[in-house]
């Protein structure tokens, strides 16, 4: 892991400790920073922080740092119940609260108003110029698209804003740089470049299961194999959330057309409550103690 602290930038905020706010959280601890993690829910807190926990000792486990090391890194974690305690002035805040618009401006306004140097938001298909009215100056707001799991895929999307000023886009590519990712810029597009294409194969996924055509377990065989993803599109809705999922399809059906139309499959499983990992059934089933899956 690199150490961020070498591009000047040490305090870092995070709003969200969903799954991919941890994971964040992780590889900023992880790379030298000081992190704020805020979440308004006790129970969230506790979760992440445990999460947290059990990536370091696996890290150690596997040889990638010591046990004091570790120690040291998450002790660089403290938690806030509310974006309005955040520190003024850090180096960088990034919003990664669930997909829903109203939410995500809240949050940035009460991010804004702690005026940090960088504000950036973890979304994965919401557009950057219409969440940029929540902030202050838009010129210092843009998008980091992180991927799930954080701690492994080395990818961050960097969105560009309209209004987004040079100087922003390559400090959020320095902050990728810094903790090890690659970054890709692309500009504020419905989807943007990944959920674009991410999508499009997971929903054709989900048609040929619920016109059955193959299993899930056969459509992600074949994936990984003929073509050499790491995870098959089905088996990473799971991961990524068939909720979440949802809601991105809906967002992009309504600006890119029908063919992001969520299929009905996915519409009633979300219904039911089968949501994937996180509440231990989707396309497969995820024992409790893989819900929490090993990390590091």
């Amino acid at each position: 892991m690199h150490d961020v602290t070498q591009h000047g930038a040490q305090r870092i905020g995070v709003v969200g400790a969903g799954t991919m706010g941890v994971g964040i959280v992780y590889v900023f601890a992880m790379a030298g920073c000081d992190v704020f993690l805020v979440e308004p829910n006790s129970v969230g807190t506790k979760r992440a922080l445990a999460t947290l926990r059990d990536a370091a000792t696996g890290a150690v486990s596997r040889g990638k740092m010591t046990a004091a090391e570790a120690q040291a890194h998450l002790a660089r974690v403290a938690t806030l119940d509310s974006a309005d305690a955040l520190p003024e002035a850090l180096d960088l805040v990034i919003e990664t609260v669930p997909e829903k618009r109203a939410l995500k401006e809240k949050v940035l306004g009460q991010i804004a108003a702690r005026t940090p140097k960088l504000i950036a938001s973890n979304t994965s298909a919401m557009s950057i110029d219409e969440l940029a009215g929540a902030v202050q100056d838009p010129a210092t707001f843009l998008g980091m698209h992180f991927f799930n799991p954080v701690w492994s895929l080395k990818l961050v999307e960097v969105i560009r804003g309209a209004q987004t000023d040079e100087a922003s886009v390559a400090q959020a590519c320095a902050f990728a740089e810094a903790i090890g990712k690659s970054s890709a810029v692309v500009a504020d597009s419905p989807g943007f470049a990944t959920s674009r294409l991410d999508l499009v194969q997971a929903l054709e996924a989900i048609r040929m299961v619920e016109d059955g055509v193959a299993s899930a377990a056969d459509i992600d065989r074949a994936i990984t194999t003929a073509y050499r993803h790491p995870v098959g599109p089905l088996r990473l809705s799971d991961m990524v959330g068939l909720d979440v999922r949802l809601d991105i399809a809906r967002q992009l059906a309504g600006t890119l057309g029908a063919h992001f139309e969520p299929p009905q499959l996915l519409q009633d499983m979300v219904a039911r409550g089968e949501l994937g990992q996180k509440s231990g059934k989707g396309f497969y089933d995820w024992p409790l103690s893989e819900t929490n899956s090993k990390t590091g």
